[in-house]
């Protein structure tokens, strides 16, 4: 039974997953991943694009607010950056898909680390309400298209979305094409993302957020590390921003509101704050609870007809009512009932 971590080489010390449960469900994982979409209809694959869009944002968020602590209401304003960005790219420059995404991701970086910078001096509510801040101006600036060209959407060309020369449509439909580049991505992310905080950079993000005080006394350079993490959140943000932006092929700042904002937050709250595997539960939940509540009014709609115009508000109660009883009664997210269930197998029948 296992009683403690011992490693007896560096290899074995520096593995992400040192056991063989471990590496064992990270392959089934993988097989259910590759075997998903050659039998899933055009709906499941929708929403498991959707999902895997909104785990690469919901990352980048984690970085941010769960492994820097630093707090942040602007998600869907770097996500607009991103898509806008990549649109406009492929709209006015017909850049293909794999030249877009890096570049906007890139420039959403840049961005992000502008609006980063009241962050030396702010933290807290006060920090919140410069990122609220943050949101409202690129909203501000996307309602006034005319500064850039765009009128109320933007549409991107589909000859655009191609890899390296080869059209979606040439790999099979578009949602069975983009299921590859998103959780491609998705998988690049999770692997970049959780090799980060094993290095010098992700151990300061976190020394940040345990006390930043006691952080910079020991050698952390506050102001670049915390406009470095507002830079690498908002690199994913806007990769999740333009990969929205080629798989939906048109875009309007209303996808982008405060609202967006908020979704992103309850994501990572509900998935599990500080996690990447929580980020990606996270965005499951808030992405299939809405298709759950949409698949139940369709079947009980012939029984109450009623119930599809109290749709809409049956889904923002349900959105309210699911942060409250996480934050009631599992603060730290699916992450953590999932643990629960792991610890409870590894150490029966001694659980005490």
């Amino acid at each position: 039974m296992q009683s403690g971590t011992f490693h007896t080489n560096y290899a074995a010390d520096m593995a992400l997953r040192p056991y063989w449960p471990q590496r064992l469900r990270i392959a089934l994982v993988l097989v259910a991943v590759l075997v998903f979409p050659w039998f899933a209809d055009r709906y499941w694959l929708n929403l498991a694009n959707t999902i895997a869009i909104a785990a690469i944002g919901a990352i980048g968020l984690n970085i941010l607010v769960g492994y820097t602590g630093q707090i942040s209401i602007g998600q869907g304003g770097f996500l607009a950056v991103g898509a806008f960005s990549a649109g406009l790219m492929a709209a006015r420059l017909d850049l293909p898909m794999w030249l877009t995404v890096p570049i906007a991701s890139l420039f959403t970086a840049a961005v992000g680390a502008f609006f980063g910078l009241p962050s030396l001096r702010l933290k807290g509510l006060y920090l919140a309400i410069a990122t609220l801040a943050a949101q409202e101006i690129i909203t501000w600036v996307l309602t006034h298209g005319k500064l850039l060209g765009i009128g109320e959407s933007l549409s991107i060309p589909r000859e655009t979305s191609n890899i390296f020369g080869i059209p979606m449509t040439a790999i099979g439909n578009p949602d069975f094409a983009f299921y590859w580049v998103t959780v491609g991505c998705l998988i690049l992310t999770v692997i970049f993302v959780s090799n980060l905080f094993r290095s010098r950079t992700g151990r300061a993000f976190v020394a940040i957020r345990d006390q930043d005080i006691a952080a910079q006394v020991i050698g952390v350079d506050l102001f670049r590390y915390k406009l470095l993490a507002f830079a690498t959140s908002s690199f994913f943000a806007g990769m999740a921003g333009a990969l929205t932006a080629h798989y939906r092929g048109i875009i309007s700042w209303e996808r982008f509101t405060i609202d967006t904002s908020i979704l992103y937050l309850a994501m990572i709250i509900i998935g599990g704050l500080g996690s990447v595997s929580g980020s990606i539960y996270g965005a499951a939940f808030m992405t299939l609870l809405p298709a759950f509540l949409s698949n139940l009014a369709r079947a009980l709609s012939g029984a109450v007809p009623q119930i599809n115009s109290y749709l809409p508000y049956m889904q923002q109660g349900a959105f309210g009512l699911a942060i409250i009883l996480f934050l009631i009664f599992e603060p730290e997210g699916i992450v953590k009932m999932w643990r629960n269930v792991k610890d409870y197998f590894r150490l029966w029948p001694f659980s005490y």
